[in-house]
């Protein structure tokens, strides 16, 4: 059993594919169950707009692999040229960069930490982890913590959100005079509100599919609420839509967007898709007076305050290396384990073996000192046998090797 990532990313595969391996949040445990039922001892999955990762103890990637595809019904040509896999070390250097956002979209962005930590939860009460990735991640999170602490790894990084929000000013101008549309509430619409409050928009109101949790979110951006369900009539009331579920399908149609274009009489509408599987049908962006973004289109602008960042990277990376060097050897430790235990469990059966002997010679009148003789003898002779053995059944470099280990383990004399 080894230690194994295997993962699709945005440096590796467009939006497109990306949420064809998404994994739904709300079925996260299942899929994790059903994973374990394929010769996979140990196994974690993250997922978010940027990537879907697995992490797993199995004995061959394939496994792994072979289960993503049957589990989102894809064929294995669609994805394999855009998965890595990564094994026991590189495995560990992975997890470290993702966790401190050397590998983000958004160079150290920190929601990446969080979205790991709740995967990691979700792992851990699904009863998916074991000894080895609850190892890991405990590792993780403490580098993690280490690297921004220590470098600026975080600093003058802009986010997604705040990226919406500045292409928005760039088409509008003075957003004082738009309406936003926000359809969801969870973290990437929560930061996204946070942002756009600030510029003091016309109005801000919130769709939920649980109209309490959109009620929440809008009482705190002094907005209102509605359901998604109620979008289809209200869509032309918005200049501004920024949307981020976790819907399998898209919220938001062609044909609702044209509806909504010719109530408006072809006010332009801005709209910001951050999810992945997308909320928005692509073919929204080909329509006239519609600006149409997704995570990829948005990355140009979180390139500002990039030349710090990578001088910190490059101190975060010092930092990594170090701390999966000391991981790399305890798994390291882990693996020989077994090893250690046979070959104590084999030494334990041959005294045991020696010592009945020994007592039942005892019982039989012999002197203790010549049983101890005999027992000695007989231990010893039993120790040296398989590798005085294999030395003489063995040729060439084999026997060379051979000798050359006995020498290592043994303080023999030449």
């Amino acid at each position: 059993m080894q230690l194994y990532t295997v993962g699709i990313n945005h440096t590796t595969a467009p939006i497109a594919i990306r949420e064809k391996v998404a994994f739904d949040p709300d079925h996260l445990s299942q899929a994790l169950l059903g994973l374990m039922e394929h010769k996979v001892s140990e196994a974690a999955i993250l997922s978010t707009c940027n990537r879907s990762e697995i992490y797993a103890k199995a004995r061959d990637p394939q496994i792994i692999i072979d289960w993503l595809c049957k589990y989102h019904d894809i064929k294995l040509k669609m994805v394999e040229s855009h998965l890595y896999v990564y094994e026991n070390q590189e495995a560990i250097q992975h997890a470290f960069r993702v966790a401190s956002g050397l590998d983000s979209m958004v160079l150290g962005e920190p929601q990446i930490l969080g979205q790991m930590k709740q995967a990691i939860k979700t792992a851990e009460n699904t009863g998916t982890l074991g000894v080895l990735l609850n190892k890991l991640f405990q590792k993780t999170f403490s580098v993690a913590k280490e690297v921004r602490t220590k470098t600026d790894i975080g600093m003058s990084s802009i986010s997604m959100a705040a990226a919406s929000i500045k292409l928005a000013e760039r088409i509008f101008g003075d957003l004082k005079t738009s309406k936003v549309l926000f359809i969801g509430a969870g973290e990437m619409i929560e930061l996204c509100a946070e942002h756009i409050k600030n510029k003091k928009p016309k109005s801000i109101t919130v769709a939920n599919r649980s109209l309490d949790r959109g009620l929440a979110l809008a009482k705190h951006m002094k907005g209102d609420a509605c359901l998604i369900s109620e979008l289809y009539d209200r869509l032309h009331e918005f200049d501004i839509v920024v949307s981020s579920t976790a819907s399998q399908l898209p919220i938001v149609g062609l044909g609702m967007v044209e509806r909504a274009l010719k109530t408006r009489r072809n006010r332009p509408m801005f709209m910001v898709d951050l999810a992945v599987p997308r909320d928005i049908e692509p073919e929204v962006g080909n329509l006239n007076d519609v600006y149409l973004y997704t995570v990829d289109d948005l990355s140009h602008l979180i390139e500002e305050g990039l030349t710090n960042r990578q001088s910190a990277a490059i101190e975060a990376e010092k930092l990594i290396d170090d701390h999966v060097k000391d991981f790399a050897q305890w798994l390291k430790t882990r693996t020989i384990v077994p090893t250690i235990k046979a070959l104590r469990d084999h030494a334990e059966s041959y005294r045991m073996t020696e010592l009945k002997k020994a007592q039942k010679l005892l019982n039989q009148g012999m002197k203790p000192e010549e049983a101890l003789e005999v027992l000695s003898k007989a231990l010893a002779n039993k120790f040296l046998h398989h590798p005085s053995q294999a030395l003489n059944e063995a040729h060439g470099e084999e026997h060379e090797l051979l000798t050359k280990t006995l020498k290592k383990i043994y303080p023999l004399k030449d």
